[in-house]
């Protein structure tokens, strides 16, 4: 039996359903883990998003368990070292939702440089200051990328095409590969990426070494009026410090696609800052990902269980 506890696209569900396996599909099913884990009793594959939290406790009730499919790139709610003990294999759709990120980080900055949404608003209320909203070109301002994998280099393509400077770090890469080369981009270290970037984009995994990597000193060291986009992970934000670095002018402003904790309570302090645009983790969900992602994931699955 194969366990989908969450959204799965039409096609990549019914791929799963070719296969001739049984498949148990509740979009809901990951809020009531009692249920979750009596539903896995018989379960050969477990298909998730990122609300589902795969660990021992739950990989116990699965004792037939042979793969997790994740639907998207993050592995922050997937204990691996918990996967590996029990023999259980991770497939996820590595990089397969690049372009619809990339393409988000180069709307967040047009919509910061251009002033859009708030010009249309004055237009709508009555107004017509034109010289109010005509915002500033991204040619020749200078983004820099924390993290230089399938998005960030994504990034730096389009951001190029405007006539950015792009600096970047990522230690992964290094200054003579093609990819680097070619855009070129200037690799430097994180500090270095802060202090000379204009708009800031992160791409960097979670992890004890970048967990708060954006708080008030680092805040400090980059440009003021500079911009911060992040579509990685909220907790790379320490987010009391990026209001406070709004409210005071040193950051002009931030677009978030990610925060901590997702949904974001109604009261937190993230809302209600005139310069801070959130979004709710959608970078990533363009139609055509979500496409691709569930075929991919759910071809994976299906080879790992040696199923055509």
């Amino acid at each position: 039996m194969i366990v989908v506890c969450e959204f799965i696209t039409p096609s990549g569900l019914e791929r799963l359903k070719q296969s001739g396996l049984e498949v148990h599909y509740d979009p809901n099913l990951w809020k009531d883990r009692a249920a979750l884990k009596a539903r896995l009793a018989e379960a050969t594959a477990l298909v998730v998003r990122n609300q589902t939290q795969v660990n021992a406790d739950l990989l116990a009730a699965a004792p037939k368990l042979k793969v997790v499919g994740r639907l998207g790139v993050g592995l922050d709610n997937i204990v691996q070292p918990d996967l590996k003990a029990r023999g259980v294999q991770l497939y996820f759709a590595r990089g397969i939702n690049a372009v619809a990120v990339a393409e988000y980080v180069l709307a967040a900055m047009l919509h910061l440089a251009r002033n859009i949404a708030r010009a249309a608003a004055h237009v709508a209320g009555g107004g017509w200051n034109r010289s109010a909203f005509g915002g500033f070109e991204l040619a020749n301002k200078t983004l820099g990328l924390v993290g230089l994998g399938e998005v960030g280099l994504r990034v730096a393509k389009r951001a190029r095409a405007f006539g950015m400077k792009v600096v970047a770090s990522d230690p992964m890469r290094l200054p003579w590969e093609s990819a680097v080369e070619d855009l070129e981009i200037e690799l430097v270290a994180t500090p270095e990426v802060l202090r000379r970037a204009q708009f800031l984009s992160l791409h960097a995994p979670l992890t004890p070494e970048t967990k708060e990597l954006i708080r008030a000193e680092t805040i400090a060291t980059m440009p003021r009026g500079s911009y911060l986009i992040n579509t990685a992970r909220g907790e790379l934000v320490n987010q009391a410090d990026l209001v406070a670095a709004l409210r005071s002018g040193h950051l002009a402003g931030a677009v978030l696609d990610v925060v901590d904790p997702e949904p974001l309570p109604e009261q937190h302090p993230l809302r209600g800052v005139d310069n801070l645009w959130i979004t709710p983790h959608v970078a990533g969900l363009t139609a055509e990902a979500q496409e691709a992602v569930g075929l991919r994931v759910a071809e994976g699955v299906l080879s790992i269980l040696g199923v055509a």
